[in-house]
């Protein structure tokens, strides 16, 4: 297997919700560092660990994608927003459902609070539908249209907020890459090696492996369980780049 290139590696961002306790948190960050581009902290370790797992991570030289989806009322989503920033964390994300005026709210904080600190703002996300929902479950919750007609309407609101991104199933990627532009940043989580086999203990429904999600434009995908369950979490990894290297050049 060839060794995959750097812009295939900051493409991938690897799930950190593992641990009994923070230091074998913390480890993972050490084995991988080197194979992926980002490592996502949602809210099993957020919750578990607090900040310092975040400061754990960037102390190692790595990049945080905080994935705790603020849905809340715009001044609450705005002042979260601000905490995310003065953590250095490099991308995070709000949902989409919470509509215009958070949305609006949580880009003007993101971006006077990185001004005032001097920094780059971190990458702006709003999540648009789980990717452990199918139409079947929108129909039940009320929803009147498909996964793929609301993510391609929320990434469109997204925008017009001056969010900078999305995550969307890979699935929905290429109508909201349309209507958004090529410049509007797409994450995709439900990624897997091979989208026909479940994984243990596996609640998502709409999956694409990383060489389809790429070619259907996403900029980064997330992957968990497929490499911090394998016999090699670095060669998974690894395979997985070169999969995202063979999307780039299709």
């Amino acid at each position: 297997m060839q060794p995959p290139n750097r812009n295939s590696r900051d493409k991938l961002i690897f799930a950190l919700d593992l641990g009994e306790d923070i230091d074998e948190t913390i480890a993972w960050v050490d084995l991988l560092k080197d194979h992926v581009g980002m490592f996502k902290v949602g809210k099993e370790a957020f919750t578990s660990f607090g900040p310092s797992v975040v400061r754990g991570i960037i102390e190692r030289g790595g990049s945080v994608f905080l994935d705790l989806k603020f849905h809340d009322i715009p001044n609450t989503v705005a002042m979260a927003s601000e905490a995310a920033v003065k953590l250095g964390i490099s991308m995070f994300n709000i949902h989409a459902l919470g509509g215009s005026e958070m949305m609006e709210r949580a880009v003007d904080s993101v971006n006077n609070t990185a001004r005032v600190m001097g920094v780059v703002p971190p990458v702006l996300l709003a999540v648009t539908v789980l990717t452990s929902l199918d139409d079947s479950n929108l129909k039940d919750m009320g929803f009147k249209c498909s996964t793929r007609e609301l993510a391609l309407k929320l990434a469109v609101s997204a925008k017009n907020a001056g969010v900078s991104g999305v995550v969307a199933s890979a699935q929905d990627v290429i109508p909201i890459r349309e209507a958004c532009g090529e410049d509007f940043v797409i994450v995709t989580p439900g990624i897997r090696l091979d989208s026909k086999v479940k994984v243990a203990g596996d609640d998502q429904k709409r999956v694409l492996t990383p060489r389809n999600a790429i070619i259907m434009g996403a900029d980064y995908i997330v992957v968990g369980r497929p490499i911090r369950l394998a016999d090699d979490p670095v060669a998974a990894a690894d395979r997985i780049t070169n999969e995202i290297s063979e999307g780039l050049v299709h």
